[in-house]
């Protein structure tokens, strides 16, 4: 299998992992005083949900 057809098949690992990581930060962002650290970790959170589209897009942006 090449690169491609692995990432397309932990898409939904990375959409989990990625939804479980924002959650968990907006509700660090909701319990604590200073919010700039959950947000950041539901921005992190977001960007590993999104990192198999992103690639599927640079990948095919390169070719």
């Amino acid at each position: 299998m090449d690169p491609q057809q692995w990432l397309e098949a932990a898409t939904l690992a990375f959409n989990l992992i990625g939804m479980v990581v924002c959650l968990m930060g907006l509700t660090l962002a909701q319990k604590m005083t200073r919010r700039w650290p959950g947000y950041t970790l539901a921005g992190v959170g977001f960007l590993i949900a999104t990192l198999p589209m992103l690639s599927q897009l640079v990948l095919m942006f390169s070719q």
